[in-house]
């Protein structure tokens, strides 16, 4: 007689209590992440050491994204959700060891080729360094490379985090994986503060505590995992089935989930030929639009993945598209007021955030332009996570993967299209041309995502949709015209002590949000007709 399926782990999901689970403890991790990045602004400001960090890290970042959570989860998330309702628990565990084996090998390797190619890596993202012949330019490339040899580990460590995290959100046991990157946070800005100052070359802290912080969270999650007897023991299993099927899931999810990331190196590569600043403005734009991003966008995709992948198993087509449709609609009830807000704010929220320092008023100048056009692509971004699971949780990897190649395409061609004729033109904040073209390839990459899903039958759109988007069109209306009206102009902002600037974003923040819930309720929106219980019946 067969073992009883590990499925009973996994208590029946609540998608909005698990959603607002994730969200608390990434917006914990968002708000850390905040005050590492106002730390590294005040300490290191926007100049030589934090343009060769950013690039630094982002390296083994973008190659996170490959083998972590974006392939790797997407690939999978499905395939162990499989086994959990249809195999026994022993079979269910010898696949999280030959996984964990195999990712794990393959990872390690990769991480060697890493930081003995850390030179070549830094010419092909740095480029503009290697061809520049300003002094300048050469100490960043020489300690971008130090820094990389440092930081490129950080994709051994964090992957592997990724692996247990994927496991505990298909058991509904979402807490532990979100609240693992706070962890990151936390040591970089010891790091930063604490570590820096007593090293020659302050820098090379930063590296290290990107080290630091990756074997920290990896070390958080495995007690997590014994409790739920899943403890990876690593065995190698490239001929496994099960692994087999993850890796071809794997390959075309590599390109297809991994876009937005694509993009923001590609920008980076061709920020190096800018001004010395513009790839750390980028970044600290790229940060504020990640915020209301990832605290909600991801956590909601987080949330979706695997209790898609369960309908699909459960052959519930009705139910997928009815989680499809709540989806959306809680992705255009949030991406529309903060896409309005952080453009209106965007000159506040950089002056309150990072204004003092070695972070001065032209640099919050520049970095404005930036984030206005980040946050116009902010729907795009968080619509791309919401419907990208919809193929992922289906098997289906290879749609995503062309879809995300025209997109890449796109935002390559508008690039040299906006930011060339930017520069020649002598116009200030050529780097926020690259904010343009990311933001733009993100609406094509979500427009393409839902033809498809549309066409297909996948996602049938429940009765409603008009009137729901013209209540929110309303909300969004009057906050617009209160922000207007409002907010004080940016040379007040900068003028004011720090404690005024605060009161004056939250009150910003706080009233834009009240009033843009008053009028939902106002237009006969209730919360009633947003939540859903239990997969596809909304109450």
């Amino acid at each position: 007689m067969s073992e009883k399926p590990s499925q009973s782990q996994a208590p029946p999901p609540r998608l909005l209590q698990s959603t607002s689970i994730v969200s608390g403890m990434t917006l914990l991790s968002r708000i850390l992440g905040l005050v590492r990045d106002i730390v590294f602004a005040r300490f290191f400001g926007a100049g030589i050491v934090m343009d060769a960090f950013f690039v630094a890290f982002k390296i083994p970042n973008i190659f996170r994204r490959f083998f972590a959570e974006g392939a790797f989860s997407q690939g999978f998330v499905p395939v162990f959700t499989e086994y959990d309702e249809t195999r026994s628990p022993a079979e269910v565990k010898e696949l999280v060891d030959r996984v964990t084996g195999t990712l794990g090998l393959v990872l390690f390797v990769i991480t060697i080729i890493g930081v003995i190619a850390a030179p070549a890596l830094i010419s092909v993202f740095g480029m503009g360094w290697v061809w520049s012949e300003a002094p300048q330019d050469a100490d960043k490339f020489a300690l971008a490379v130090d820094m990389l040899r440092l930081t490129f580990p950080y994709l051994f460590f964090v992957s592997l985090v990724a692996l247990g995290g994927a496991i505990l959100n298909t058991y509904q046991r979402f807490a532990a994986p979100a609240f693992a990157p706070v962890l990151l946070n936390v040591v970089l800005i010891s790091f930063a503060a604490f570590v820096a100052p007593w090293y020659a070359r302050p820098g090379l802290a930063l590296a290290a505590g990107v080290f630091a912080a990756g074997l920290v969270q990896l070390l958080f999650l495995l007690p997590f995992l014994g409790r739920l007897k899943v403890l990876p023991r690593p065995r190698w299993g490239a001929s496994h089935a099960g692994v087999r099927k993850i890796v071809r899931l794997m390959v075309p999810a590599i390109f297809g989930s991994s876009v937005a990331q694509i993009n923001i190196l590609f920008d980076t590569l061709i920020a190096s030929f800018l001004v010395t600043g513009s790839i750390s403005w980028l970044y600290y734009s790229d940060r504020l639009m990640e915020f209301p991003l990832g605290v909600f966008g991801i956590a909601l995709a987080t949330v979706i993945l695997p209790n898609l992948s369960r309908q699909h198993a459960a052959d519930s087509r009705q139910a997928f598209s009815a989680m499809l449709d709540w989806a959306m609609r809680w992705a255009v009830l949030i991406a529309l007021p903060a896409t309005i807000g952080l453009f209106m704010l965007a000159g506040p929220v950089l002056t309150t955030i990072f204004y003092g320092g070695q972070f001065d008023g032209a640099d919050v100048a520049m970095a404005v332009p930036s984030l206005m056009a980040y946050s116009l692509g902010l729907t795009g971004f968080i619509f791309v996570k919401v419907l990208a699971p919809g193929f992922f949780a289906r098997q289906d990897t290879r749609t995503p993967v062309r879809i995300g190649i025209i997109a890449l395409i796109a935002n390559m061609v508008l690039n040299v299209l906006i930011v060339v004729p930017w520069v020649r033109a002598g116009w200030a904040a050529p780097h926020a041309g690259l904010a343009i073209a990311t933001s733009g390839s993100a609406f094509l990459n979500a427009a393409l995502l839902w033809r498809r899903l549309h066409a297909d039958g996948v996602w049938v759109p429940r009765p409603g949709w008009g009137r729901f988007l013209l209540r929110v069109g309303v909300a969004c209306g009057l906050m617009i015209v209160m922000l207007d009206r409002f907010v004080a102009p940016l040379v007040n902002w900068l003028e004011a002590d720090s404690w005024t600037r605060c009161l004056w974003l939250a009150a910003a923040v706080c009233g834009g949000a009240a009033l843009y819930a008053v009028a939902l309720l106002a237009v006969g929106l209730r919360p009633a007709a947003m939540r859903m219980t239990t997969p596809g019946t909304p109450v």
